[in-house]
């Protein structure tokens, strides 16, 4: 395959302009805290369109309109779930977890906050968290290695081994280097250009077809299933892609957006932003997917790509319908969504190898400069280790995110959500949520009931075990319930 001189010009631009402002990022970055979480420095523009690109990673330009396109417009149940799922996040946990870690030893991590938050001396809910978090950001950074390299490989004929070193190498450098504030900034370019790409793309699909009427015809004629939101879905089919919503409360690359915004009074504008370009990004993610069945019913001559891989059905769009200088900036957004999620898992799991494990067992008394150093090697040790998983050339993305995506909404999310709202929640309530979730992951698959999605039951056992467990021991102390009071006082306050 022929490489394009435009398209490579394009991506090297912008990848270098990423890695540029990594290297500017650190002349900010003087301390630990700066690295982990930009020293709660975010306005409300940047927390909104970072937590925004670090959720929808490369599931959202490759997974959905994949899923669409091979399924039809039922799997549009998971965008709904999505966003419902995302607005709760912003309106119940978002400001209030952000004046909880302030008033709780001014925690930089989840491990962190649920430390302090439930006065746990024996630093068991610090350790299982930080396992948790690796275990399933490592499949997670996988998911966004394997979509980096699907990008390259599609794009300029690289085989799929050289393809995920490409892919991930410029992601590991900014990260790396600049750490919380390289990954922010950098996240709102790529949101940005997340945005153009997807309400561009599928208004010049609709238009090559011939135009909306047109478009509709021919996936009408196809198959009238390809327009049926409950095609081949049962109750518990559509529970379980709505459950994707629950996902929300227990990310800790998104929470940590919360807790980098410069005070709870930014959340409300940051909400507003943030939902207008999740619905705008959403919609056009499935309209890409949907219309592309239009397109490729009317030229089956150029759709030996998307027979092969339903989830290259946006590269091949583009490809085949853009000016390859503006065919190179539509693939740059998939290269930003992986770019944008990639480096706040890698971050996120440094700060659980450094802040959580290295400094709380370790080194104590670390200095600053020698946790930033050690957060930079644990960024390298992550994301070689996510190379490896990745290796497989037959893994695809939706099912790793799915996986990853419901470890950390059973496991931490009931925890989160009961931690920043029910006063009378305990170490053992956490402890006991936090691994019956994890557990309920793992196992469900294997011997739960396979058709209803692993995050609704582990979220629901979790959320019994925290209250149950909470109830059954002795409350907590009163200066937790001070502190709890004084941060909910400070979050409604004006």
């Amino acid at each position: 395959m022929s490489v394009s001189t435009p398209m490579l010009v394009t991506f090297v631009v912008y990848i270098l302009g990423m890695v540029l402002i990594g290297f500017i990022a650190w002349r900010s970055t003087k301390s630990f805290d700066d690295y982990i979480l930009g020293g709660r420095s975010l306005g409300s523009v940047v927390t909104a369109l970072s937590a925004g690109a670090s959720d929808m990673s490369g599931w959202l330009l490759m997974g959905l309109p994949g899923a669409i396109f091979l399924s039809g417009i039922s799997e549009s149940w998971i965008a709904i779930g999505l966003i419902i799922g995302a607005w709760l996040n912003w309106r119940i946990v978002a400001g209030r977890l952000r004046v909880q870690t302030e008033h709780h030893d001014n925690a930089l991590t989840l491990p962190d906050f649920f430390s302090s938050r439930f006065e746990d001396n024996s630093k068991l809910l610090r350790v299982i968290s930080a396992v948790v978090i690796l275990i399933f950001f490592t499949i997670y950074c996988a998911s966004g290695v394997v979509a980096g390299a699907r990008l390259f490989e599609s794009t300029f004929g690289m085989d799929y081994q050289t393809a995920l070193w490409a892919g991930a190498a410029a992601t590991i450098l900014y990260t790396l280097v600049g750490g919380f504030l390289a990954v922010s900034w950098t996240d709102t370019v790529q949101a940005s250009l997340m945005i153009f790409a997807l309400i561009l793309t599928p208004i010049i699909v609709i238009v090559a077809v011939g135009g909306l009427d047109d478009s509709l015809a021919v996936i009408r004629a196809k198959s009238l299933e390809n327009l049926d939101m409950l095609k081949g879905l049962n109750f518990v089919a559509v529970i379980s892609l709505l459950g994707w919503g629950l996902g929300y409360f227990g990310q800790p690359h998104i929470l940590a957006r919360f807790m980098a915004a410069d005070s709870h009074h930014t959340i409300r504008s940051a909400r507003r932003i943030g939902m207008i370009w999740m619905i705008l990004c959403l919609g056009g993610a499935v309209a890409v997917g949907f219309f592309g069945i239009a397109y490729f019913e009317n030229h089956p001559d150029q759709a030996a790509g998307v027979s092969q891989n339903g989830e290259r059905i946006f590269i091949e769009l583009a490809r085949i319908l853009f000016n390859p200088w503006i065919a190179g900036i539509l693939l740059s957004a998939i290269l930003a969504a992986v770019m944008s999620t990639l480096s706040c898992q890698l971050l996120v799991c440094s700060s659980a190898l450094t802040e959580d494990l290295y400094k709380g067992f370790l080194r104590k008394n670390a200095s600053q400069k020698e946790l930033v150093w050690v957060g930079r090697l644990m960024v390298l040790v992550i994301a070689l280790i996510a190379i490896a998983l990745a290796a497989n050339p037959e893994n695809r993305v939706l099912g790793l995110v799915s996986y990853a995506w419901a470890g950390f909404g059973a496991a931490f999310g009931p925890v989160v959500l009961f931690g920043v709202c029910w006063k009378r929640m305990t170490r053992n309530g956490a402890l006991a949520g936090m691994v019956i979730g994890a557990l309920t992951v793992l196992l469900w698959k294997d011997y739960g009931y396979a058709e209803l999605y692993e995050i609704i039951p582990g979220f629901a056992f979790a959320s019994i075990a925290i209250v149950v467990f909470s109830l059954l021991g002795r409350g907590p102390s009163e200066a937790a319930q001070q502190r709890f009071a004084a941060a909910e006082a400070q979050y409604h306050s004006k």
